[in-house]
């Protein structure tokens, strides 16, 4: 079943150094971008991350230093992937967890403005576990009925990705629509998430609270104003970037009231 697109969707993977989203850094990607018109396009970029590649991520997904040396960094590849994505929905496997956020940290290292407000965000994993509880190995044999050649290279799991997707709607029909809104909510676990990395949420009364913590429940705004020092605390403290930026922006809001 071909997937009811009202505009593009780029369906990606993620290999890098570690799965830290402050910390570690994208080694490769690879985006399929597919369009309301049924056309797809592919691109994949290898990144030199400028740090070391631990060993054992490298045994993961098989790049190693030597492989991205004089490959680009995400500084001078990121305005490219920025316009490649541009005006699409994002999609992928665990991508709501982990892509989106390490993706995110990246434009904003470089300098890099992505919007993301307006966007839907489908993570065919949260589908899957909700649907079956496997991997996206298991996935593809279950969905698709043929092994997965090549698992952990990113082009491979990206093709891959979009594929099981296609399948759920058709398996699932009577209870998926095919609409990217709709799998948009689907995807959603344990609240919508506001900074991708999901330490702020949205609670049923559309608030913004925390997400984890001794305050894990509690509408942000009301931490800002009775806690302050927890601002502080966060700012300085070893949270995603965009987390931190989230959190300015409720604050200025605030102060602008």
């Amino acid at each position: 079943m071909k997937l009811n697109l009202e505009r593009p969707i780029a369906f990606f993977d993620i290999e890098s150094t570690g799965i830290n989203v402050s910390s570690d850094r994208i080694v490769e990607i690879s985006i399929l971008k597919a369009s309301p018109d049924g056309s797809k396009e592919v691109y994949t970029q290898r990144v030199n991350p400028t740090i070391p590649i631990p060993v054992q991520s490298s045994e993961i997904h098989g790049i190693y230093d030597a492989d991205v040396a004089m490959e680009p960094t995400f500084q001078e590849v990121g305005p490219k992937i920025a316009a490649f994505m541009e005006h699409c929905d994002l999609a992928g496997f665990n991508s709501n967890r982990f892509d989106i956020p390490m993706l995110m940290e990246e434009f904003l290292r470089a300098g890099i403005d992505f919007p993301m407000k307006g966007r839907r965000f489908i993570d065919v994993q949260n589908i899957f576990h909700k649907m079956e509880q496997r991997t996206l190995v298991a996935a593809y044999k279950f969905y698709c009925d043929k092994p997965l050649e090549n698992a952990h290279s990113a082009e491979a799991d990206v093709i891959a990705t979009y594929e099981v997707l296609e399948a759920q709607i058709e398996r699932y029909n009577d209870r998926l629509e095919n609409d990217m809104g709709f799998l948009h909510q689907f995807s959603i676990q344990g609240g919508t998430p506001v900074d991708f990395a999901g330490r702020i949420v949205m609670n049923e009364d559309n608030v913004e609270v925390f997400n984890f913590g001794k305050h894990k429940g509690v509408p942000v705004t009301a931490i800002l104003q009775n806690e302050p020092g927890y601002y502080g605390w966060m700012m300085n403290g070893d949270f995603p970037l965009y987390t931190k930026k989230v959190l300015s922006d409720i604050k200025k809001r605030m102060e602008n009231k």
